[in-house]
């Protein structure tokens, strides 16, 4: 016995699968990574149901490593791998050093962007989020036959120390059967006794054979240069269309500039990458009032560091135009961001032409 999809909606015909197992339809799988740097690590694979399948790593923050539609890879991968966790990586550049691309590695909360020290404080880059271990709370799985279409896995982040700051991140991470998406829900709450600095980004990143040559940056607005990258910049015909491997982004080669994204009438911005010649996009949408600026970072490097990243962020980074906020006691804020797999080619196109 067959799933029977609905065309319309794209949900299944619970009576097609009353007598099924529902992993035969899809779910979300936990086990651990046995071997490598990252051999411990907790991870859940999760299938949608549709060629959309995903891993989330538990111990790296509830981020999302790899993600593949059928037999292509969306995400960069770099060659750390995902690696255990180490509050060694927190200071200086040292995250680079765990920083294993995935399709959604999270920045904050704390500090986001270059190493700095504030207020006697030292921040490394990005923060501490990616190197922290989640507290595991719910994995819901789908059950087609009792009308239940979705799966989740929910745990709790807490970036704490004795003296505070101790700020609690809940994140939700979920998907429906039969639609090729991915819907994260972030709650952070102060739980400390004082003010504590807040920012948060998402570092969204596409490699190959999504990201090629060839392939569209979708998003709208003005676009501010950093000023090591006011020339690459210049031609959106070109920043906005990836390039070959380039000489010049060996090492730590790049560009990165800061976006205003328009929102919709809903109040989301919609950006993304489409591959035309895969017929393959990816469509980001997130509420402007969270993220009310984008990063693009492009470093097309030669061999294995060939990466373009979509970034919201809430604010807090050098040249972003945006500070860091702050929670206050008991405060609490929420973050909402949606991915979604295009393959129709009316769908890709219409995203192309009201978006791109």
């Amino acid at each position: 016995m067959r799933p029977n999809r609905r065309r319309s909606t794209g949900r299944y015909d619970p009576a097609s699968v009353l007598f099924i197992n529902p992993a035969q339809v899809g779910g979300i799988e936990t086990s651990v990574l046995d071997d490598g740097p990252g051999r411990g690590v907790r991870i859940a694979w999760v299938n949608t149901g549709t060629p959309l399948r995903y891993k989330v790593l538990i111990d790296r923050g509830l981020d999302i490593a790899d993600a593949f539609y059928g037999a292509v890879s969306l995400a960069f991968l770099s060659l750390t791998g995902p690696a255990a966790p180490s509050r060694a990586l927190d200071s200086g550049l040292d995250w680079l050093r765990g920083f294993y691309g995935g399709l959604v590695c999270s920045c904050g909360p704390e500090h986001v962007g270059a190493p700095t020290t504030i207020d006697g404080v030292e921040y490394g880059l990005h923060g501490r989020h990616s190197n922290t271990p989640a507290t595991l709370e719910a994995v819901r799985q789908p059950d087609p036959a009792a009308g239940v279409e979705e799966m989740s896995i929910t745990g709790v982040v807490r970036t704490a120390r004795m003296f505070g700051p101790n700020v609690e991140l809940r994140r939700t991470i979920r998907s429906t059967l039969g639609s090729p998406a991915i819907h994260i829900h972030d709650e952070f709450l102060n739980r400390g006794n004082e003010p504590a600095r807040h920012c948060w980004l998402l570092h969204i990143n596409f490699g190959w054979p999504l990201l090629e040559k060839g392939s569209r940056l979708v998003y709208r607005g003005p676009v501010v240069p950093r000023a090591d990258s006011v020339r690459w910049f210049t031609d959106p015909k070109r920043y906005k269309v990836a390039r070959g491997p380039v000489r010049s982004h060996c090492g730590a080669g790049e560009a990165v500039a800061f976006v205003d994204p328009p929102a919709d009438r809903d109040g989301l911005c919609h950006v993304g990458i489409v591959n035309e010649r895969l017929e393959l996009a990816v469509e980001i949408a997130y509420p402007r009032r969270q993220f009310p600026r984008l990063v693009n970072w492009q470093h097309f490097g030669p061999g294995g560091e060939y990466v373009t990243a979509l970034e919201p962020i809430s604010g807090g980074m050098t040249g972003c135009g945006v500070p860091a906020g702050v929670l206050r006691p008991g405060q609490g804020r929420s973050y909402d961001c949606s991915l979604t797999v295009l393959t129709d080619p009316r769908r890709i196109k219409a995203f192309l032409a009201r978006w791109g």
